[in-house]
């Protein structure tokens, strides 16, 4: 991940800076928030799995860990950021009841937690740090834990584009879906589905409908690779 006094510089400006740079798809960085916790959700459902703790994985400011808490069901909510300035704004403008923000130190991986969740994260961890970071995770679930792993879809010129213009994005080096499903495995995931998410900007909007019929597809700005700690796994 970017070290934290990289993005503790950012901490200030980091919500101005991406809706500067989503401003281009008509959308706010909540409508892609919301649209992607509801995704997992419906995903969840649909196989019965109610998770009670969630772990935001490079929570940033905390936006998204504030909207799981809202999730029917979840009653603790816990984001890890390696950057201190971005977890105190957290704090600040996200601090709830059932919601607490630690920095990736002070977690202890306790293989306890029903879901982990991380969007547009792990482009910033460098390669040889990859395996590492997704074994803190694999190692937070409790067996049966899901890990909802969003990235930003490299295959999507759109997608790119946007990253172009956000500062703290320039720099960061894409995994492909594929290579984001290996990088599971490799620490002991199984895969339960990839999906592809945000193909319409917000003035083909009248097309979303189709969006859930075409997630099999590679098209979406951003992808999600779901997967599983297996039943075995200590």
């Amino acid at each position: 991940m970017k070290q934290a006094p990289e993005f503790d510089s950012f901490a200030g400006s980091y919500q101005a800076d991406l809706e500067r740079a989503l401003s281009a798809s008509g959308e706010s960085q909540d409508y892609f928030a919301r649209a992607r916790v509801t995704w997992v959700t419906k995903l969840l459902q649909e196989t019965e799995f109610a998770p009670h703790s969630v772990l935001d994985y490079g929570c940033g400011i905390g936006g998204t860990a504030s909207l799981w808490r809202e999730i029917p069901g979840v009653e603790a909510v816990t984001g890890v950021d390696p950057s201190r300035q971005s977890l105190e704004v957290a704090r600040v403008r996200q601090g709830r009841p059932g919601v607490r923000f630690l920095t990736i130190e002070e977690y202890e991986p306790s293989a306890s937690v029903d879901l982990a969740y991380c969007n547009g994260v792990f482009h910033h961890i460098p390669l040889a740090e990859q395996e590492r970071a997704a074994g803190y995770v694999f190692d937070s679930l409790r067996p049966c834990g899901v890990f909802a792993f969003w990235e930003n879809n490299p295959w999507n010129p759109g997608a790119r584009w946007v990253m172009s213009r956000c500062a703290f994005d320039r720099d960061a080096v894409l995994l492909s879906p594929p290579e984001a499903a290996n990088l599971l495995r490799s620490v002991g995931f199984e895969i339960v589905c990839t999906n592809f998410l945000f193909i319409f900007p917000k003035w083909l909007a009248f097309l979303r409908f189709l969006e859930p019929s075409l997630s099999g597809v590679p098209f979406g700005a951003q992808y999600l690779v779901l997967g599983r700690k297996p039943v075995s796994a200590s």
